[in-house]
């Protein structure tokens, strides 16, 4: 799980509840059923006029990549790839194909696949490059339903409260009553506004940068893939290759590494 999703969601909403009970507030007060039909029914049934339904019905997908997606790691993408290239010189291009199936990326596979098969550099290049951005255009279009609903949700608070008070005007008998019921009409455009700027935006953003990391990832295998088929020198790649990261990510250590050096270094003692 991402731990980072999950805590800054719950961090928002605890923050908000905390900050209402010590300004003297009740939760119990917040807590309208009715309101919550009105926002969150209201938002889902725009956002599904909005897109497809096929999309909408991918939202479970969408979720699990927010929150259970596990972490790249660049460097052991450079390394599996520079192990190609070694095996590439040494061995020939066609020897590559017998590690295709041990590849978990349909991707990075394709492109091996391609290279083996002996099909141009500049056709690989495209047919990779217009994979990725059909990869894109996926991504992009599962962050704007969480980002339509964050634009609907304050709009149908904003209609909950006026159909609050609506009902608040047509009952002013009860002159006593009027604050309480003025009050749990403004409850729904708490909710419109909170739920936009605590989940909906937020897993937009999320998903963004998923994808911002996954494409930065494709661009590596598409430059490694064809520094491959061109036979560079493996060290020269895995530079090349390196120079897509932050200076601060080419040298950092993954854990594993970590435990074996630390090992060796306690063997060495």
């Amino acid at each position: 799980m991402d731990f980072a999703t999950a805590l800054g969601i719950v961090l928002a909403i605890a923050s908000l509840a905390v900050g209402f009970t010590l300004d003297g507030g009740s939760l119990v007060a917040l807590w309208q059923p009715n309101a919550l039909i009105i926002i969150f029914g209201g938002t889902i049934g725009a956002t599904l006029t909005s897109v497809s339904f096929s999309q909408f019905a991918g939202i479970g997908a969408y979720l699990r990549h927010a929150f259970f997606q596990r972490p790249h790691d660049p460097l052991a993408l450079i390394d599996q790839l520079v192990r190609l290239a070694q095996t590439a010189r040494r061995e020939g291009i066609l020897a590559l194909e017998e590690q295709l199936e041990a590849f978990d990326d349909s991707f990075l596979r394709n492109g091996i696949q391609w290279v083996v098969d002996g099909v141009d550099p500049e056709l690989v290049r495209q047919m990779l490059e217009t994979e990725l951005a059909h990869i894109e255009e996926r991504h992009e279009a599962a962050a704007s339903i969480f980002e339509t609903a964050g634009g609907f949700a304050p709009t149908m608070g904003i209609i909950g409260t006026v159909m609050g008070l609506v009902h608040v005007l047509g009952n002013l008998k009860n002159v006593d009553a009027l604050g309480p019921q003025i009050a749990t009409a403004f409850t729904a455009t708490l909710y419109g506004v909170a739920s936009a700027n605590v989940l909906w935006l937020p897993l937009a953003n999320k998903l963004r940068r998923r994808n911002a990391e996954e494409v930065l990832l494709r661009q590596m295998m598409i430059e490694g893939v064809l520094s491959i088929q061109a036979g560079e020198n493996p060290n020269i790649l895995s530079q090349k290759l390196k120079a897509f990261l932050a200076p601060s990510q080419r040298t950092a250590k993954r854990p594993s590494e970590a435990r074996e050096m630390g090992q060796t270094n306690a063997s060495t003692v």
